[in-house]
């Protein structure tokens, strides 16, 4: 049997959708799944040992480079799409770009969600089997799985995150840049400071605050990780804070951040693709959450702890919003500095846990 997973971006709705791969096989081994995703996020699932093949997709580089060549790419990777014909298809994206390549895909069977779960609604026209969404399916993981049960009904439980493999190459350098910043036998705690979304940041002067107590009261060595060159002038910023100690990690692709937050002891951050990625690799997380909802995009499970913004309007999905300072501060430093106390064993090893979970 051929299944296709169509989940094109981005690169934390990609992780989320993670379970579905264990779910399928566990209930069919046999089967060969391939996934459709966005070149750039193309090297989070290369190599995955339940993945047959990853199709990359360079709709945003075919777009930029002009209509004849968006043709051209869009002809060609339908012509790849049905080369060896797919039983059955697994929109999980529910867009309208999505949709196009289900709908290339002409498999038999196209699943994909009902009216209320599709982002966009032309997205109905690609699929011929729309699953219903219920009360059960809130978190973002539950709603892949849930057109994947649809499909293939009967299979067990599936892990609330994950999985996810490790290129060898990535952990080697990944290693040896580790050894050479002195992390041998210390706790490896990587903070991510920015997000994709103004209403997602936590402010500036918390992160240095909760920098300077990290490193002065704790004795940790913070590990600043960054994606563009804002975030880049933000870690610095906050490195200042840490009297020298510390660390800002250089810009690594995509597997060399995934080989390094396998190694994490614990990652703080927002609501972000780091911080997924952690929890997929089952690696403890501290996450901050203002606009969107803890308990649909959180990490699950007893050694994650999720603060939500307290404010009365949230969570509210907005991307810009007058009371965005006021919401910022209504997750204080105390909190989070709690939160990783309470995840890093200090003293007696790295990766005890508690179950507390908010």
């Amino acid at each position: 049997m051929r299944i296709l997973i169509v989940k094109i971006s981005a690169l934390g709705d990609v992780v989320h959708s993670l379970p579905v791969l264990a779910y399928i096989k566990k209930l069919h081994p046999e089967a060969e799944i391939d996934w459709l995703v966005e070149e750039g996020l193309a090297p989070l699932l290369e190599g995955h040992p339940l993945l047959h093949r990853v199709h990359r997709l360079g709709f945003k580089r075919w777009r930029r480079q002009g209509f004849i060549v968006l043709l051209r790419g869009l002809l060609e990777m339908a012509r790849t799409l049905r080369r060896q014909p797919y039983d059955v298809v697994l929109d999980l994206q529910g867009n309208c770009k999505s949709g196009l390549f289900t709908l290339l895909s002409k498999a038999r069977l196209r699943y994909g969600f009902a009216r209320h779960g599709v982002r966009e609604w032309p997205n109905l026209l690609a699929t011929n089997r729309k699953v219903v969404l219920g009360e059960a399916d809130h978190h973002i993981s539950d709603r892949s799985l849930a057109v994947a049960r649809e499909a293939f009904p009967g299979g067990g439980k599936a892990p609330l995150a994950g999985p996810l493999h490790v290129d060898e190459g990535a952990a080697d350098r990944v290693a040896r840049q580790l050894h050479q910043v002195g992390f041998d036998d210390q706790p490896l705690l990587v903070l991510q400071y920015g997000t994709t979304w103004r209403t997602k940041l936590w402010p500036l002067d918390h992160w240095r605050e909760l920098v300077r107590r990290l490193t002065l009261d704790n004795g940790l060595r913070p590990v600043l990780i960054w994606g563009n060159d804002e975030e880049r002038q933000a870690t610095e910023l906050i490195a200042a804070a840490s009297n020298g100690r510390a660390v800002i990690w250089p810009r690594a692709s995509l597997q060399e951040l995934v080989a390094l937050l396998q190694r994490a002891d614990l990652v703080v951050g927002g609501d972000t693709g780091p911080i997924h990625i952690a929890a997929a690799l089952q690696r403890p997380t501290v996450s901050i959450f203002r606009a969107t909802d803890a308990t649909r995009n959180g990490p699950r499970g007893k050694e994650h702890i999720r603060l939500q913004a307290s404010m009365p309007c949230g969570p509210c999905l907005k991307k810009t919003c007058p009371q965005d300072a006021e919401c910022a501060r209504s997750i204080a430093v105390s909190q989070v500095h709690e939160a990783v106390s309470k995840l890093l064993a200090f003293g007696s090893g790295c990766g005890r846990t508690t179950d507390e979970n908010r």
